[in-house]
């Protein structure tokens, strides 16, 4: 029989249409439905593509205009909370992944600048336009919040006060993005900064909005700084780590910590222990990463670090996610012609997946707080 998958018609459906049909129901969606979350097909290949390729099929499929839907995020919500991906049959370009990602070490010596070249230097502009005013590409804190600008800064705000910082201390960012966190720092509480980042385009504009302030932003891997730091934080960057540099990073971080203290760590999370990556998003979005599970965490801090607070609220990158989508498409009108139509559904596609995933909790946003050495009395944890 010939490969490739033979579409055959059963009263006037295909076979690939009517497993999908019945897949969708699972999680009350429907194929040419009115409902917002309702996919419309407007490709005669698009069930044979997903059916064949998995997620690069159905990612791959919507950048190209073959089905649309009103609300995404609400489409993969529902999706992902029956589970539909556990039940669906593993396209061989997961599988190749999946072996990839185990045998090689994707983000070793100057692999590690390759994110910042296909992601975060895509252009500052855009994020410009879809970020808060203080330009914070992680998960905001919305618990007393109502904008994305003071989602940003409680968010802030609840990191430094989970370090308890002090004027004058020395604080290290792994991951700086284009200084934000430290930024505030120095202004709020009078820290001297350290910031890294593999992004040329996060470094240039990050020095100007940290002008006059002591601040010191860099082009370098995390395996490369030296020095001793009161305290680390990484917001967002350990996703691009890699499990075979975990044990690494931790013991780079606990070599450059002070006796004494606090190493903040804020990452999206993986409920599951047979965490692998999605294959739309590894090769379209943020290539060679991977969302770390409990478990690897906690084995890679083992003898280095203690676990003194570990915080959950994977539920406040939803609307965090929403927020951006939002400004993303009120500033598509200034974007439009240097990023393009292709561009415009991909990045849709990236955002309301992810949206989707997040109210789902099939991705968390953990925040852990890391000490070199007991904290005598214990640790006061913060919310």
């Amino acid at each position: 029989m010939n490969a490739v998958r033979v579409s055959i018609s059963v009263a006037g459906k295909s076979r690939e249409r009517e497993a999908a049909e019945e897949l969708l129901a699972l999680a009350d969606v429907k194929i040419n439905g009115p409902r917002p979350w309702d996919i419309r097909v407007t490709h005669p290949c698009f069930f044979e593509r997903v059916l064949e390729e998995g997620s690069l099929g159905l990612g791959g499929s919507y950048v190209d205009g073959w089905w649309d839907c009103p609300n995404l995020d609400q489409f993969f919500f529902r999706v992902l909370r029956a589970g539909l991906e556990k039940r669906a049959a593993k396209s061989f370009q997961a599988v190749l992944l999946a072996v990839k990602f185990r045998c090689f070490n994707l983000q070793a010596g100057r692999r590690a600048f390759h994110i910042g070249e296909r992601h975060y230097d895509i252009g500052n502009d855009l994020f410009q336009h879809m970020l808060d005013k203080r330009m914070v590409y992680t998960c905001g804190y919305w618990r007393d919040a109502g904008t994305l600008d003071e989602a940003q800064e409680a968010k802030l705000d609840l990191v430094c006060r989970k370090l308890g910082l002090k004027p004058g201390q020395r604080l290290l960012d792994i991951g700086c993005g284009w200084g934000g966190f430290l930024k505030y720092a120095a202004e709020k509480y009078g820290v001297i900064g350290v910031g890294v980042t593999v992004s040329k385009e996060q470094v240039e504009l990050g020095r100007a909005l940290c002008a006059g302030l002591p601040v010191e932003l860099r082009l370098q891997d995390y395996r490369e700084v030296e020095g001793k730091f009161d305290h680390i934080v990484s917001l967002g960057m350990f996703e691009h780590v890699g499990a075979k540099n975990y044990r690494r990073y931790m013991e780079v971080a606990h070599g450059l910590l002070k006796d004494g203290g606090f190493f903040l760590l804020h990452t999206i999370g993986s409920p599951h222990l047979d965490n692998k990556p999605d294959p739309w998003i590894e090769k379209n979005i943020f290539p060679n990463s991977m969302v770390p599970n409990a478990r690897q965490i906690v084995e890679a801090a083992a003898n280095l670090f203690i676990v003194e607070d570990w915080h959950n609220f994977g539920v406040d990158y939803d609307p965090t996610l929403m927020a951006w989508f939002s400004n993303f498409c009120r500033s598509w009108p200034k974007l439009k012609s240097r990023y393009g139509e292709t561009f415009c559904r991909m990045w849709k596609y990236y955002l309301l997946s992810s949206a989707g995933s997040f109210r789902a909790r099939e991705s968390q946003l953990w925040q852990i707080v890391l000490a070199k050495g007991s904290v005598l009395g214990g640790y006061k944890s913060l919310r």
